[in-house]
């Protein structure tokens, strides 16, 4: 590659790599942990620390909610990386909604809520997993800024973002069950997109090539087809992606038609379990 992250972006990046690794290794505590993978940039990055955590293994379940809306070239990924890694993939979908008619056109919100916070409600019930690693950011948008490195969910997979506790030095509750429910883990809580994407050509991780613009338009943020945009850009390399996060004032989440559903629409959906 033609640019090379500066020695004060390489500080930052070592110590997040760090850190990240850190809070995997430490929520090995938890019996039965789990791994979200939505094929995206941040979840592809999590899954790339946890090879480096565990050695080149994946040693629990990867997991992918699948609304059968995804843009097909997220698939085709998954299937090929999973098989390229060795996952133990695992997917998960809300086959009754689907036959029932769910999809975009009954309402983003209520689309979200049966095909994602649903389905995975439905998989943690069955699966009974009291870890689950997801690729949040807090820059990502306001009510991931809520939440905290490890985050219980009760029976019902419910977040009480009102109630959470305070973690300072480090120190993270993972020595404590979370009763019926659940604890969700946040390795990449810290990190920032530009950080993700200086990472991503630092060790080369492989990503979709919907992030990489084509007639003048890329994927910020990948998801289900019907409610995921592109934005205008020229950035078609790594290099260019982060020149562009430089100096970019849109919004991540810029083409994510839920966000623009309803003011607090991820802290709700959040709120009920959505990851």
């Amino acid at each position: 590659m033609s640019h090379f992250n500066s020695p004060r972006e390489e500080a930052r990046l070592k110590a997040l790599e760090s850190e990240s690794i850190y809070i995997l290794r430490e929520a090995m505590k938890f019996p039965r942990p789990a791994m979200l993978w939505s094929m995206g940039k941040d979840s592809s990055v999590m899954l790339w620390l946890a090879r480096k955590a565990f050695f080149g293994e994946i040693p629990f379940p990867v997991v992918h909610i699948d609304t059968s809306f995804k843009i097909p070239e997220m698939i085709e990924f998954r299937d090929r990386k999973a098989k390229e890694w060795n996952l133990d993939l695992q997917i998960s979908q809300n086959s009754a909604a689907l036959k029932a008619g769910m999809s975009s056109a009954c309402g983003k919100l209520e689309c979200c809520t049966a095909l994602k916070t649903q389905a995975l409600k439905d998989f943690l019930a069955e699966k009974n997993y009291k870890a689950i690693f997801t690729a949040i950011r807090s820059d990502e948008e306001a009510s991931r800024g809520k939440e905290r490195i490890f985050s219980p969910r009760n029976s019902q997979a419910q977040w009480a973002y009102e109630e959470q506790i305070p973690q300072f030095w480090d120190m993270y509750p993972s020595d404590k069950a979370s009763g019926d429910g659940h604890m969700r883990i946040h390795p990449i809580l810290r990190w920032t997109e530009l950080d993700i994407w200086l990472y991503i050509r630092r060790e080369q991780i492989p990503v979709l090539d919907l992030y990489f613009s084509k007639n003048g338009e890329r994927y910020r943020s990948v998801g289900c087809a019907p409610c995921t945009g592109t934005v205008r850009s020229s950035a078609n390399t790594i290099d260019s992606v982060i020149e562009e996060l430089r100096v970019t004032k849109v919004g991540e989440r810029a083409g994510r038609a839920q966000d623009q559903a309803d003011r607090y629409a991820m802290q709700k959906l959040r709120k009920a379990g959505y990851m």
